[in-house]
């Protein structure tokens, strides 16, 4: 490995021990979460976050986009939100006597849907475009997004009352949906002391920018990875389109987006290349969301993440020289 190689190496995993360690501040006991949230970024993939009310969900959202200093937009999802609120809409100006584009609030760095199926299934279909092409048309005109770009949604559990369950092609645009958990007797302990009195997001300074953090996207996207490595991605792939519980697998899309979590994750690392340890240990936040069950797995109260994960262990590990 060449020494520039090295460098840029050694800067991702700079700006990732420095985010973990700032986000870390304020979301206490949480650091698989807060790895998992940072590997998404750095892979510019978008992160669904489902859990209950009140364990944390927006706050991380919002703390990641202070310690990164870039721009953030939360959209409250309800029931009467219009698609036009997430895209934007041209104005007719007196002023001028043209139209003037006034965006949405799909226009920023860091987006946080805050509570995402809670909108009605056309408003959610609105952030399709502008997830996978980071781009927006309104009125026949194409309007970029900010890079880096990121949209950190949360949803709680669909049996809850007044919730819209995502499509499949939404969950699909995600790089990986994560759970927060209730926190540890400890840690919430320390969350009384620490954040009963003040915002614990106001003291917080950034740790990098906007332009660090593309710099190291591009260093993640460089990252090697072996034919072997990808054998065995698409060997778990194809597991979960042929195990007779799941209707619907993991599809092409997922399997590059597995790889470019996986190439993240070996960056932080300091390593410039993917290890098997790399897939298997993103496969179940990466994949779980993207498949079905069939009708009799519901029934038996199969879950996806425990046949994905018995999908994993069926698919032999490749071995020898990287």
């Amino acid at each position: 490995m060449d020494l520039e190689r090295e460098r840029e190496l050694a800067d991702v995993l700079g700006v990732a021990q420095a985010v973990r360690q700032a986000v870390g501040q304020v979301i206490e006991g949480k650091p698989e979460a807060v790895d998992l949230v940072i590997t998404a970024l750095l892979a510019e993939g978008h992160l669904l976050i489902e859990d209950v009310p009140g364990v944390g969900k927006t706050m991380l959202a919002k703390t990641l986009a202070k310690a990164i200093d870039c721009t953030a937009r939360r959209v409250q999802f309800t029931p009467d939100l219009l698609p036009s609120d997430i895209t934007g809409v041209s104005v007719y100006s007196q002023a001028t006597g043209e139209f003037e584009f006034k965006p949405g609030g799909v226009f920023a760095n860091l987006v946080i849907g805050d509570e995402i199926n809670r909108a009605s299934p056309k408003t959610q279909s609105a952030l399709l475009e502008a997830m996978e092409e980071r781009r927006v048309s309104v009125d026949g005109t194409t309007h970029p997004l900010p890079r880096p770009f990121m949209v950190i949604a949360t949803q709680n559990p669909i049996e809850m009352e007044g919730t819209y369950p995502l499509p499949e092609a939404q969950r699909d645009r995600f790089l990986m949906r994560i759970s927060m958990g209730y926190p540890s007797a400890e840690s919430e302990v320390a969350m009384l002391e620490h954040h009963g009195e003040v915002d614990p997001i106001d003291p917080l300074q950034p740790v990098t920018d906007a332009a660090a953090v593309m710099a190291c996207v591009g260093t993640v996207r460089r990252v090697f990875v072996h034919p072997s490595v990808k054998d065995y991605l698409v060997a778990i792939l194809h597991r979960t389109r042929t195990r007779p519980e799941i209707r619907l697998g993991a599809s092409p899309r997922a399997g590059l987006q597995l790889m470019r979590a996986a190439k993240a994750r070996a960056a932080m690392a300091g390593r410039g290349y993917v290890i098997p340890d790399d897939i298997s240990g993103l496969a179940v936040p990466a994949l779980a969301h993207r498949i079905l069950l069939n009708t009799h797995a519901q029934l038996a109260g199969r879950e996806a993440v425990d046949l994905l994960e018995a999908a994993v262990r069926e698919v032999p590990v490749p071995t020898g020289r990287r």
